[in-house]
């Protein structure tokens, strides 16, 4: 497998810019002011039409009288200058460069043109870029950052990718802030030669990466994004932000990096089928990113629980049971250890409330240590510790009292032991989540900042931290991933389609479908069609009772409600009864199919939906008549192995049904498990398949049967 070409471009050890000069309200010159100034020990080449020197260097007129051949091209220039740039850094040698230029096929026709110039001249060189339109990279680990903010936090452990450069850049005072540190960051803007697929396959590979986090308005590569992140996520938490699922957003990430959306509820199955844990906010994206990058592992679902205040306590424990994680009473003996150290008063039996007690130490470290220590908890989370940043918001009361005291001398007196408050992490490999309502100017907080623990700003999010955990978890125990071989197309299936072609038909009609679905091996009713009603009074009594009869037509899509379905016959003069009422209700002469009625309470929907831009995708839900009104169905990516539809199928809200549920037998998952494998199947084998509806798919004891079927041509 050929090198990620990021291993390079993150790597340089020179830069060449282009477009920085002396005048620092200049783009190319801020970027370049984050080169020279954050810690890059590598070499730099300004190159300057008209400037001798550019920020103290040497500058060269041109790319060409460049001494040697630079690793990285640094480009902020006008577009129609960006190609011939390129080109030059091909001939001298180079190849990688960023390219921060906007204008491209993020714009009109002409920019998608320059676009796929730039991409002939990377095939034609061997030079592979990042961009065009975006912000640059951030390399901690040899303290390069080429974007227009300074960065000097030390190295961290949390690898980032963005669509958008502003949440490399803008963003990175608020990251100082909470003590959120990268290991690289990366903004592809178009992707149009590294994408963000590539980005994450880097960070994936990346030692320094232990946890990615990703910005994303649209993949292009869907089979290979999934391909990537399976190979990752069972090792590595990855995160990610999708902003493109309503029609503002798809056509705000057009116009902003030219990506192609899809739908929301795709990129939910999207993610899931590639172990990626989805979240709802840019903050999430960081915060949570974070947590996942610095703690240990989380290896049960048993949570503690302490804090100096009942609110926050319970805010946390209802949060953490409605994640599904669990929040066990305390023993007898761990809280015999507890009680000497809290108030008389005060509750131990998890959470522990300290009830607002002033031990700061007590409550960030032999509490902790007590709890994480017993073995009854996989984890803990920890509200209000808090030093200095109390103080300081308390003074100018104690200043009413104590007149001759000033602030730095009430700070000079604290003894401060926030530098030990996280030492007992490491001794119990169990996660740590900190919920503070005071930001960095609390030594506590800044203290467990510098230590890697994640800080929240509310009890609920520090819980939220710890279902992360719980959701990694989750991943890290899947079974094995490869992803399903594609399969020949039944030769029955391949007929059936051509006859339908053949007469010029949009659709297979309900019986085609069903013939054509039992190729792939899905089971479906056993139907006799009728043309007449000698034929239905024939078909009913072969086919036995009760007895359904349906229209079946090419062009009767839908049914239910016009007269056109006939349920729970029982003898042969009510079947010939149903015949007349339908040919009068279709208005016309229409075959009919007659099938004996399937038993069963329990309906579900299945089927195969596509959208412009994005990959065929199966559906899984609750069926029949709930369908749209209870709107609970769940999507994946087309093809998709058993074990994922097994998955699939338990990720719907009323999985309770998939059980023995009110004297009903457990539904054989494995059978259903198998008709989504083979739905997915169908659009690799058959890509003139548009769309199939499998509504509803019957229970019949335990077995399904899927008693209404339509394929759609596309």
């Amino acid at each position: 497998m050929a090198e990620n070409p990021l291993h390079r471009l993150m790597n340089p050890g020179s830069i060449a810019t282009v477009g920085a000069g002396n005048n620092i309200l200049k783009m190319g010159t801020m970027h370049a002011l984050s080169i020279i100034n954050d810690g890059y020990r590598g070499k730099i080449f300004p190159v300057h039409p008209h400037q001798n020197t550019v920020l103290g260097l040497d500058a060269y007129r041109s790319i060409a009288d460049i001494p040697e051949v630079p690793d990285l091209a640094f480009i902020v220039v006008p577009s129609v200058e960006v190609i011939k740039i390129i080109e030059e850094f091909g001939k001298k040698g180079t190849k990688s460069a960023v390219i921060i230029t906007a204008g491209f096929g993020e714009m009109n026709e002409d920019g998608r043109l320059m676009q796929d110039r730039l991409n002939e001249l990377s095939g034609q060189y061997g030079i592979r870029f990042l961009g065009p339109n975006c912000m640059g990279i951030i390399n901690s680990q040899i303290s390069l950052n080429t974007t227009v903010m300074p960065y000097t936090s030390a190295p961290g452990s949390l690898g980032f990718a963005s669509q958008s450069g502003t949440y490399v850049t803008q963003t990175i005072p608020y990251l100082e802030r909470n003590g959120i540190r990268f290991s690289k960051a990366i903004s592809v803007g178009n992707s149009a030669n590294i994408d963000i697929i590539d980005a994450l396959e880097y960070l994936g590979e990346d030692e320094q990466t232990r946890a990615v986090s990703l910005y994303i308005e649209g993949i292009r590569d869907v089979e290979r994004f999934i391909d990537v992140a399976r190979a990752i996520t069972p090792h590595k938490p990855v995160l990610a932000q999708y902003v493109g699922g309503s029609s503002a957003g798809a056509r705000s990430s057009l116009s902003h990096t030219g990506s192609m959306a899809a739908p929301d509820h795709l990129y939910d199955g999207l993610f899931r089928q590639a172990g990626i844990i989805r979240v709802e906010s840019i903050e999430d994206l960081y915060r949570n990113g974070n947590m996942l990058a610095n703690q240990p592992c989380l290896n049960g679902k048993r949570i503690g629980i302490l804090t100096n205040s009942g609110g926050p306590g319970s805010a946390i424990a209802n949060a953490l049971e409605r994640g599904g994680l669990d929040v066990p009473e305390f023993s007898k003996e761990v809280q015999d250890q507890v009680r000497p150290l809290v108030p008389p008063h005060a509750p131990c039996g998890n959470p522990v409330d300290m009830t607002f007690s002033m031990d700061i130490e007590n409550l960030s470290n032999k509490i902790p240590e007590i709890i994480l220590k017993s073995g009854e908890v996989d984890g803990i989370v920890i509200h209000g510790v808090m030093g200095t940043g109390w103080l300081k918001a308390v003074f100018p009361h104690f200043n009413s009292v104590m007149k001759d005291v000033t602030l730095e001398g009430l700070l000079a007196g604290f003894s401060d032991k926030s530098g030990s408050a996280a030492d007992y992490i490491p001794v119990y490999n169990k996660p740590v989540s900190i919920s503070s309502f005071i930001d960095r100017e609390d030594n506590y907080t800044a203290s467990y900042h510098d230590h890697g623990v994640p800080v929240f700003d509310s009890p609920e999010k520090a819980a939220g931290g710890m279902i992360m955990m719980m959701r990694h978890r989750e991943i890290r125990e899947r079974k094995p991933w490869t992803r399903p071989a594609s399969v020949p197309a039944p030769a029955g299936a391949v007929r059936i389609l051509e006859q339908c072609s053949a007469k010029g038909q949009a659709n297979l009609d309900e019986h085609g479908s069903k013939l054509f679905l039992k190729e792939w091996g899905i089971p479906v009713t056993e139907e006799i069609v009728a043309a007449t009603e000698e034929e239905a009074a024939t078909a009913a009594e072969k086919a036995g009772y009760p007895l359904v009869m349906k229209a079946s037509a090419g062009d009767i899509l839908h049914k239910t409600g016009r007269g056109l379905i006939h349920l729970d016959l029982k003898s042969k003069d009510e079947a010939v009864a149903s015949f007349r009422k339908i040919q009068q209700a279709a208005g016309r002469s229409v075959p009919v199919i007659a099938y004996r009625m399937v038993s069963g309470e329990r309906e579900f929907v299945a089927g195969l939906v596509r959208a412009p831009g994005f990959v065929p995708s199966v559906m899984f839900g609750l069926g029949g008549v709930f369908t749209e009104a209870l709107n609970d169905a769940v999507f994946r990516p087309a093809p998709i192995s058993e074990d994922d539809a097994t998955e699939m199928l338990f990720d719907i809200r009323a999985r309770a049904l998939l059980g023995a549920f009110r004297g009903m037998p457990a539904v054989h998952v494995e059978a259903l498990a198998k008709v989504l494998h083979r739905l997915s199947l169908i659009p690799i084998a058959h890509p003139e398949v548009a769309e199939i509806d499998l509504n509803p798919i019957i229970i019949d004891g335990s077995e399904p049967v899927a008693v209404d079927a339509l394929v759609v041509l596309k």
